[in-house]
């Protein structure tokens, strides 16, 4: 049996919500054990409410059903959790803080995305921590570090969004800032974490040493965005929103085709490109096209052109016909297409995982392929305190008396305190 990449490294997952998440899913992902660190009187939030109130969202659910345990349900958590073990542990009282400073010792990296400053109160700080576990790693991913003169500030997605640049070249021309509703600046800083402890973990393997990690996920998020920056600083230019289109480059959109909400996106960025897809849409020679600085100046006439060819053809056909010819383009994929896609059927993207509370469904899976270390997802995310026995249990060693004792103090448990009520 293949030994996985990060096989015997243990983390204390204390982050919520999707960057932090993220970056310890990723982790997982490659073979570390990574142990979700909640309580019963704050679970994370992507478990959604604890008692489903009218008004309440059903598309946190699979097929809409809250079920008897709404809050181990709920789809994005699931995603964001998998390969993770579940602890409950009420770090306010004694015997909680008491237990993960225990675990602490054991592990091997911290992560956490929480305002600049809990961690410090929790007493689970880096310095705090390295007198606990000398080689510890510990990360930082509040949304915009824990320095400078915005380290207070309270972040999600969309203000990173909007603080990075993105938002400022997001939209329709002449037209107000759109977010783009993904909020890509949560996975992105999940990523770049993911990359950061991996590489203080070689340094570790070289040096002995551990290290603190303080990553801004704004910052991580404007380094995709150079563009941006290069413009002002080196052309003193402010980039603005230019929709779908390219500052130099045309034919560069997306264009509607035969049903409903389908779209094909097509570009050409040079000019055999370009005869390929004149030669394969049918048109004759036009002066207005013959270059690219030509085809930028018509840029109007050219999209209302290929708008009524695309609008008169299936997106996948288009999309076929033009890349046999070496255009790019590519199917604007829906949810429900990129699940039934064969690219993706072919390389086995998706895993079914089977959850004890939320059933059996497909999820993502891993966009690389190792041959030496393959890596699948060997566990679902964790029902809240699913494995307190374990970890506190076998890792920790105490009885089931002392567990017990716990569950009745509420220092652990496997049911929010709002669901009592």
């Amino acid at each position: 049996m293949n030994v996985l990449p990060l096989h015997g490294v243990r983390v204390l997952d204390f982050s919520h919500v999707w960057a932090g998440p993220f970056c310890a899913r990723l982790l997982g992902d490659f073979g570390a054990e990574v142990i979700k660190v909640e309580s019963v009187s704050r679970t994370d939030p992507e478990r959604g409410p604890a008692r489903i109130i009218p008004g309440a969202r059903m598309r946190l659910y699979p097929d809409g059903d809250p079920g008897e345990r709404p809050y181990n349900r709920a789809g994005r958590f699931n995603a964001y959790n998998r390969n993770k073990l579940g602890l409950t542990l009420d770090l306010r009282s004694d015997e909680g803080r008491e237990l993960i400073q225990e675990l602490v010792k054991v592990s091997d990296i911290v992560v956490e995305n929480f305002s600049v400053g809990v961690m410090n109160r929790l007493g689970l700080d880096y310095e705090s921590c390295r007198e606990l576990r000398p080689d510890i790693i510990c990360i930082s991913l509040p949304g915009f570090g824990s320095t400078g003169p915005e380290k207070g500030y309270a972040a999600y997605g969309l203000t990173q969004e909007a603080m990075s640049g993105l938002s400022g070249v997001t939209g329709y021309p002449g037209e107000v800032p759109i977010d783009t509703g993904v909020f890509y600046g949560d996975p992105t800083g999940g990523l770049f974490g993911a990359a950061a402890v991996s590489t203080a973990l070689w340094h570790r393997m070289q040096t002995g040493e551990g290290q603190r990690i303080d990553l801004s996920q704004r910052e991580a998020f404007a380094t995709v965005l150079p563009e941006l920056v290069f413009e002002h600083t080196m052309n003193d230019r402010v980039m603005s929103s230019v929709g779908n289109r390219h500052p130099r480059f045309a034919p560069h959109g997306v264009y509607p085709c035969q049903g409903e909400e389908a779209w094909v996106a097509i570009t050409a960025t040079t000019d055999v490109q370009f005869e390929a897809l004149r030669d394969v849409m049918g048109l004759a020679v036009d002066s207005r096209f013959v270059a690219m600085a030509n085809r930028k100046a018509n840029e109007d006439a050219l999209d209302a052109l290929i708008r009524d060819w695309t609008g008169r053809h299936e997106q996948y056909d288009t999309m076929h016909r033009l890349q046999e010819r070496g255009v790019p383009a590519g199917a604007v994929l829906s949810n429900r297409q990129i699940h039934e896609d064969p690219h993706f059927q072919a390389r086995g993207f998706f895993e079914e995982v089977t959850h004890p509370d939320a059933g059996t469904h497909a999820q993502i899976g891993m966009p690389w392929k190792m041959s030496e270390t393959p890596v699948h997802i060997r566990l679902p995310a964790p029902g809240l305190g699913q494995h307190n026995d374990f970890v506190l249990g076998e890792v920790l060693g105490l009885s089931a008396d002392e567990l017990q004792s716990l569950l009745e103090c509420d220092v652990i448990g496997t049911e929010p305190l709002s669901a009592r009520r």
